[in-house]
């Protein structure tokens, strides 16, 4: 019987769990073993009794880790973790390798099977296992609460005996998982909204959701689904066409982000000068850099009467939900790791072997191996 271990994540802030119990429940009924650590889930407000009752063992952490061949986390194990494992133990969850140099190297050096669940390929048989797309779903809706709640203005027109209110003008830059659900929320809010992406794809989507298409005379589709990086030429177009746009609005949600790489400014110095004192942005991709000059992530600055937010770890915010999408994406990833009962994963499919960061001594995800040989 394979087992599963879960730990209690102990990054700063993290509240969603890796296995919730309805999924303990499914995998256990296919033959796994899963054991998790106490209090694992309490975060998420899933009780160590509702694991015990679904089958799982619920143990101290000193004790998780022994006869594991699987792994499952949120955020990346700690070096004194990795060091507990057995070499070849499949460890799954977000591993950010761009960040965590030393952490990879830890894992090649231990022979762990690392699989990146953010690396895992978009393509149509992976998206039940889109780790970044469940949890980006997370992000916007909570990003649009986010700029209602600090903007100084109401989202919906309202007619009062005062007189009429008129609706918030919100613009979601990056139509991707995330913005498409950050337009979606700030209308069902009553925000009158605009979208912008570099992606031409993108603008067909928005105006489902109701928003107004901002459109440049550039183009920057990119592979996998996402950006490319725009030429100096292009940045500057970009800037001139959107510095008056972004002036005009009420609230500014920044989501546009570039896997492994800082994340492309999109809002300058000189933008945020322009936007009404009251006005609000909310970065995104505070964690990578921020899609604002002057974004400091895990910070809300005021700036000439506009509020800049950088929010970190939205998704963490909705540790219910949250916890429960990701569980079916590691779930579904988790067909592809065992076969009659047996740990057999096929290194060569191209799901495992996209998500593949380290095996067997080696990094085998070719831009970490550079990164950690530059480290």
């Amino acid at each position: 019987m394979v087992l599963i271990a879960v730990p209690k994540e102990t990054a700063p802030g993290e509240r969603r769990v890796a296995l919730t119990p309805e999924i303990v429940g499914r995998l256990i009924k296919e033959g796994w073993a899963v054991r998790l650590e106490t209090s694992a889930g309490a975060q998420a407000y899933y009780s160590d009794d509702a694991y015990r009752n679904a089958g799982a063992d619920v143990v101290t952490r000193d004790q998780l880790f022994k006869g594991a061949q699987v792994v499952f986390t949120v955020q990346p194990l700690e070096e004194p973790d990795l060091a507990q494992l057995e070499p070849g133990t499949i460890v799954a969850g977000l591993m950010y390798p761009h960040r965590n140099p030393s952490r990879v190297q830890a894992m090649a050096t231990g022979k762990i099977s690392a699989l990146a669940m953010e690396l895992v390929p978009r393509i149509t048989r992976a998206q039940s296992m889109d780790v970044l797309s469940s949890q980006a779903t997370v992000a916007g809706y909570v990003a649009a609460l986010i700029a209602a709640r600090e903007s100084s203005r109401f989202f919906p027109m309202l007619t009062t005996a005062a007189g009429t209110i008129r609706p918030a003008k919100v613009m979601v830059m990056g139509v991707g998982v995330a913005g498409l659900q950050a337009i979606a929320t700030a209308r069902r809010l009553g925000a009158n909204v605009w979208a912008y992406d570099v992606r031409k794809a993108a603008a067909e989507q928005a105006l489902s959701l109701g928003a107004k298409v901002i459109e440049l005379p550039i183009s920057a589709e990119g592979e996998g689904g996402y950006a490319r990086e725009l030429t100096e030429e292009e940045k500057k177009i970009q800037h001139e066409a959107l510095a008056k746009e972004v002036g005009s609005m009420d609230a500014v949600i920044t989501t546009a982000q570039i896997p492994g790489r800082k994340a492309p400014i999109l809002i300058t110095k000189d933008m945020v000068e322009r936007m009404s004192p009251g006005a609000v942005i909310v970065d995104l991709a505070a964690e990578s850099g921020g899609n604002c000059e002057l974004t400091q992530p895990g910070q809300t600055l005021e700036v000439g009467g506009v509020r800049v937010v950088g929010p970190l770890n939205l998704p963490s915010a909705l540790s219910v939900h949250a916890s429960e999408m990701y569980a079916k994406n590691l779930y579904n990833l988790s067909k592809l790791l065992i076969k009659d009962g047996q740990l057999a994963p096929d290194w060569g499919d191209e799901i495992l072997a996209g998500a593949l960061l380290t095996h067997q001594g080696e990094i085998t995800h070719a831009p970490t191996r550079a990164l950690v040989g530059g480290a």
